[in-house]
């Protein structure tokens, strides 16, 4: 086994692991720090594979932008240190069946699709990656861009509402 293949294992084995604690703790301050050690995984895994401003934007969107959000509205609500209820059987169950479902579709997609080699280096620079997020044609990464200002959204508007109910609970 090459020294490449460890590493893509250990980063992978920290993304999983720490999304699978970041989903089954039952203290909401740990899940959100568990996600930071998923997301920084990610952007530990683009670092690997040499990709550095993918990487910066996973870094900066992601975790400083969503998983901080998510933490102020943690401590916002003062429940930082309280368990979640437990989860009933039958939630548990619903989401080990989605979790299987979504692992067999996505190898039904690459066994049907597969991964094609090809022969063109591929180009990571600053310019061409700014230009492409310009564009909004085909190829253009105009879209996405608008998608991720959404998703920072949706964060906020969930941390709004996480604060919100704690202060609807506590009257």
């Amino acid at each position: 086994m090459s020294m490449d293949a460890v590493v893509f294992y250990i980063i992978s084995a920290l993304i999983l692991g720490a999304g699978l604690l970041a989903v089954t703790t039952r203290k909401i301050f740990r899940s959100a720090i568990y996600l930071l050690g998923s997301l920084v995984g990610i952007a530990g895994m683009y670092f690997w594979m040499e990709v550095e401003f993918i990487a910066a934007v996973q870094i900066v969107v992601y975790v400083g932008g969503i998983v901080v959000l998510i933490i102020f509205s943690v401590f916002l609500t003062q429940q930082a240190g309280q368990e979640m209820p437990a989860t009933t059987l039958n939630r548990t169950l619903w989401s080990t069946l989605a979790t299987v479902f979504g692992f067999l579709l996505t190898c039904t997609l690459l066994n049907g699709y597969g991964f094609n080699a090809i022969d063109m280096p591929f180009d990571d620079s600053v310019e061409r990656i700014g230009t492409l997020m310009l564009e909004t044609g085909p190829g253009g990464f105009a879209l996405p861009f608008e998608a991720v200002s959404i998703l920072l959204l949706a964060a906020m508007i969930g941390c709004i509402v996480i604060a919100l109910k704690s202060t609807n609970e506590e009257k």
